[in-house]
């Protein structure tokens, strides 16, 4: 049933665009994406800025001989050692991982301790969106309904997010709850897109010791990034994925179980989600280099040669955050453009924030339902003669492959064939506001009975500072709602 406006509010008139469009170009083109109000980025805009790591301790990651932090000094790991230079000078069997980041000078590092809570969009100095990756190592505590929504809008609006499961039964705290069913119960119970967001399962297996060999593919970012090239892993008692392209076609395996291919006995595998992306390992061994608390028995996995896993841990860090390595990472421009989402509040969550928009147009009204939270922007649906915009302007920078997505609801009273009586113009307007292109229109007969998703290739207006624009017209009749939500021009 069509959420009809005419109950609600009044007639409003459209905003002039053409003073709006000169309004804070070069403030927001210096922004931070991450920096503003609702947005992650999924690397920092300017390439000196390190790209920030979090490694999450709050879901029981050193229950029992699980010793999975980057240091004991917590939140930061440099109180321990602020320049260190082997494993030893932090304390925590993932130092390795967090050393050999650290020495690069590109990464910030930063420990969510035990006690706390994970939080996006909050004023938290350790709230997700203050960085570019989360890394969930073998968490044996069940997210709360909160914390699944904080990661998963983080990933959806450019974040990336590092899975390390364990063997099924590896329940270190006995909470009833293991790695895999914290992870699966991530995935299929939370209040974003419950609907195999990611496109894979984790399996319930114990697999006792394998050598998982990668696939063939020169041009993967995370099987030939900066850190050296991946020819496989191991499994010290750990599991695998069941791959589901149909879900989401971006999920792809690198790593097999031995004698497995294909959509089943995925050790190591890569996927997206809206503007973001994640990584999936199978097992807490390959992570684990062997040094950490007194008491604790440990593994030294990381630099096991059976595998190659420091160099899978370190790319598939680098690929998450962004960051350019020497064989991929970057996208267009021959790696010369840093990996970015550049839309501030793309999800609408925090109210009219960085948009201009027609009063009203930006609302949390129950009539429409939001693609995820509860907040989106609803153009017209009066049935009388309107127009409503709402807009954004971004610097897109030079060299840089730029793709504008959305969530596209259409709802109509008109007929859904025949004539389009009532449209919304996707447009990219100059400085001047001149509309520079119209890349795409849709109207009354692309009506659907949810949510689509839109991309369009932005791609020729990289180098300049333009204002992409939603414009919904309607006719004097019928009425006809367009709703947007969860937005993303990713660059790369």
């Amino acid at each position: 049933m069509l959420g009809s406006r005419r109950s609600r509010r009044t007639l409003t008139t459209a905003l002039t665009v053409g003073g709006m469009l000169l309004t804070g170009v070069a403030a927001q083109a210096a922004a931070s994406p991450a920096a503003a109000s609702g947005g992650v980025s999924a690397a920092t805009a300017t390439a000196t800025t390190p790209h920030r790591v979090l490694f999450d301790n709050t879901k029981a990651e050193t229950a029992g001989n699980a010793d999975w932090i980057i240091g004991t000094s917590q939140p930061d790991p440099l109180g321990q050692d602020a320049t260190p230079s082997t494993e030893s000078d932090w304390t925590g069997a993932l130092s390795s991982w967090g050393v050999a980041l650290q020495k690069t000078g590109d990464y910030a590092l930063k420990t969510l301790p035990s006690g706390n809570t994970i939080s996006y969009g909050t004023s938290s100095a350790l709230d997700l969106k203050n960085f570019d990756t989360f890394v969930l190592p073998e968490p044996n505590v069940l997210l709360s309904a909160a914390e699944k929504t904080a990661v998963m809008k983080f990933v959806q609006n450019g974040g990336g997010l590092f899975l390390i499961s364990d063997h099924t039964g590896s329940d270190r705290n006995n909470d009833g709850s293991d790695a895999v069913d914290v992870i699966n119960d991530l995935m299929t119970n939370n209040s974003v897109d419950g609907t195999d967001p990611f496109g894979f399962s984790v399996d319930q297996l114990n697999i006792g010791t394998d050598n998982p060999r990668a696939v063939s593919d020169s041009s993967d970012p995370v099987l030939n990034g900066s850190f050296g090239k991946v020819t496989g892993s191991i499994i010290r008692n750990g599991t695998t994925v069941t791959l589901k392209p149909a879900d989401n076609a971006a999920a792809k395996g690198l790593v097999y179980r031995t004698g497995s291919s294909g959509n089943t006995g995925a050790f190591f595998a890569t996927s997206t989600f809206g503007s973001g992306r994640v990584a999936f390992w199978g097992d807490s061994s390959p992570i684990d280099d062997g040094t950490g608390q007194s008491g604790n028995t440990l593994y030294d996995g990381w630099n096991d040669p059976a595998g190659t896993d420091a160099e899978l841990g370190l790319n598939g860090t680098e690929w998450l955050s962004g960051a350019s390595g020497t064989s991929g990472g970057g996208g267009g421009g021959g790696g010369t453009c840093t990996a970015a989402q550049l839309l501030r509040n793309p999800g609408f969550e925090s109210g009219a924030t960085s948009w201009s928009a027609t009063s009203g147009v930006i609302t949390n009204a129950s009539a429409e339902a939001a693609h995820s939270g509860t907040y989106k922007a609803w153009l017209d649906g009066y049935g009388t003669s309107h127009t409503d915009t709402v807009s954004q302007s971004v610097a897109i920078p030079s060299g840089c492959a730029a793709t504008l997505s959305f969530y596209l609801h259409i709802d109509t009273e008109e007929a859904t064939t025949g004539t389009a009586y009532d449209t919304l113009k996707v447009q990219v307007v100059g400085g001047n506001g001149a509309v520079l292109a119209t890349p795409a229109t849709y109207s009354n007969l692309n009506a659907t009975s949810g949510y689509t998703q839109r991309t369009l290739d932005l791609s020729a207006y990289a180098g300049q500072s333009v204002t992409i624009r939603f414009t919904g017209t309607e006719g004097t009749k019928l009425a006809t709602s367009f709703v947007l939500d969860d937005t993303a021009l990713n660059v790369g």
